[in-house]
């Protein structure tokens, strides 16, 4: 009976050990958490530049952070083998570098042929902001031993402590320097991009994107100025639970 129970004891350990081994994520990262269906938390810091001829002297830079579900386990064939991920971010910290320039504001006057403008003031400079990004569609590509490529579509809202970007640039007329030219502090963040996780373990993964993103207000504004292209690169980190 003592030989039976310590059979029975044996076998329990080896269920409890070989349950251990299948919830453990393999060495390599990438194949276990293709198939987790498991949650990805991350900070970022991202920047980059205007690319168009226009915006070519803007910068950016921001820095928050990154929260992502797998909701798929492993689909697709060959190198497009991969996972669907739904993902938002949200950086409380955003600033965009722009030129300065003097500007006037402007408004009509009983005479039909001319205007009464302020003196010069300067506008531009530095703005600072808040973004998220509440839809973020990723493709994991998951065959990868431990680099796991990924590329995206995304949308988000922005918000800036001023009328974003600074308009009224050129000749000084109502258009440029009216009462109704001005931008707005609301404006919208459709982006695309690709990038790469690096596993440094299991669980944790050493982050690298570049990002495509537009800035308009759908003229929320009287103006919509925006950005039609920028290029911003980011480096992250991220755990996987």
């Amino acid at each position: 009976m003592q030989a039976v129970w310590k059979c029975v004891a044996a076998l329990r350990v080896g269920l409890t050990v070989a349950a251990g081994a299948q919830m453990r994520p393999t060495t390599d990262g990438v194949p276990a958490l293709a198939n987790a269906r498991g949650w990805e938390y991350g900070a970022i810091f991202q920047g980059g530049k205007g690319v168009t001829d226009d915006r070519d002297d803007f910068k950016f830079f921001m820095a928050g952070g990154h929260v992502g579900k797998v909701l798929t386990g492993q689909m697709g064939r060959s190198v497009l083998q991969g996972n669907f991920e739904y993902a938002a971010e949200i950086f409380p910290y955003w600033q965009s570098d722009t030129p300065r320039f003097d500007r006037r504001t402007c408004v009509p006057t009983a005479n039909p042929l001319a205007i009464s403008c302020s003196p010069l003031y300067t506008v531009g400079g530095t703005f600072h902001g808040v973004t998220v990004t509440p839809i973020i569609l990723r493709w994991n590509f998951t065959r990868g031993h431990r680099l796991m490529p990924w590329a995206q579509a995304a949308g988000g809202v922005l918000w800036t402590n001023h009328k974003y970007p600074a308009y009224g640039q050129g000749p000084v007329n109502l258009v440029n320097n009216g009462p109704n030219a001005d931008a707005s502090v609301w404006n919208f963040t459709p982006q695309g991009g690709v990038g790469v996780h690096y596993f440094l373990n299991p669980r944790q993964s050493l982050d690298l994107g570049a990002n495509g993103v537009h800035i308009s207000s759908a003229s929320l504004g009287d103006r919509n100025p925006g950005v039609n292209a920028s290029v911003q690169f980011s480096i992250g980190y991220s755990w996987w639970k």
